[in-house]
């Protein structure tokens, strides 16, 4: 009987620490909430009268750029998080760079989703039909975005500006043959209103898993290289219509250096 008893109380132990084993088992020493419990700072407020100058500029962020990598961190892209929570209803896209034509769940699900028609001959009969298949986007599809910003000089605070306004991820069509037909965005999301799903996500840190930084962290910091497409204008051109080549890239540069200028002229008159 003592030896029954023993043998129960001697299962019960090892289970226990078995089940104690299994819970401990981690991933990383210490779980981490610094995403949880950081908040999205709101925008200083601004007065019309405050406002000086200003101008609205899109760049292009081309992931292909080593200080762009991050964007296409496999199952940590910066698509994925917008296109799920754009699928889950958390966040609105829109049709257009207005943010005036909001995508329905319906225009939403053909935009992320691929269809190709097949044609199928039955071996016997050689009777023909046709399937549909609809693929999802593969993230390594989307090799740059669009961002649409717009930069001001604050009277207040006497400095120049910039604020994100849209964020538009480009997909890439080609032909047949591998060359490059057109490239079109999928759709646009207000960059203002995604600031506090941004902030919940966490940017690949290659150099130290434990520093902890965030998509609207890394945006807002502009931790990353871009080129400037197009600037407000009477005629809503963009650069590539009326220049190409290297004049295209001297152009955008150009662009920048106007901006800069234009806060140290100010400065020193």
């Amino acid at each position: 009987m003592i030896r029954f008893i023993l043998l129960n109380i001697g299962i019960c132990l090892y289970l226990n620490l078995s089940f104690a084993q299994t819970r401990a088992i981690k991933d990383e020493l210490l779980a981490s909430d610094q995403l949880l419990e950081r908040r999205v700072l709101p925008y200083p407020p601004l007065r019309e009268a405050d406002i000086l100058w200003e101008k609205r500029i899109w760049q292009v962020i081309d992931t292909r750029e080593k200080m762009n990598h991050v964007f296409t961190a496999p199952g940590r892209s910066l698509f994925q998080i917008i296109a799920n929570a754009a699928a889950k209803g958390d966040i609105t896209t829109y049709a257009d760079e207005q943010f005036t034509i909001p995508l329905s769940p319906t225009a939403l699900k053909q935009t992320l989703f691929q269809s190709d028609t097949f044609e199928i001959v039955h071996p016997e009969t050689y009777e023909v039909t046709f399937q549909i298949l609809s693929n999802d986007i593969s993230p390594e599809e989307i090799v740059r975005y669009r961002i649409k910003e717009v930069w001001f000089f604050d009277a207040r605070t006497s400095s120049m500006k910039v604020r994100i306004l849209g964020i538009a991820p480009i997909r890439s069509v080609y032909r047949e043959n591998g060359v490059l037909q057109y490239e079109t965005p999928l759709f646009w999301i207000y960059y203002p209103h995604c600031r506090e799903l941004l902030a919940q996500h966490a940017v690949p840190n290659g150099k130290n898993d434990r520093a902890v930084l965030s998509w609207e962290n890394l945006l807002e910091m502009r931790m990353f290289s871009s080129y400037i497409y197009k600037e407000s204008n009477t005629k809503n051109e963009r650069l590539q219509d009326y220049l190409s080549g290297r004049e295209l890239l001297v152009e955008s540069n150009n662009i920048k250096q106007e901006i800069l200028n234009f806060e140290q002229d100010l400065w020193s008159y």
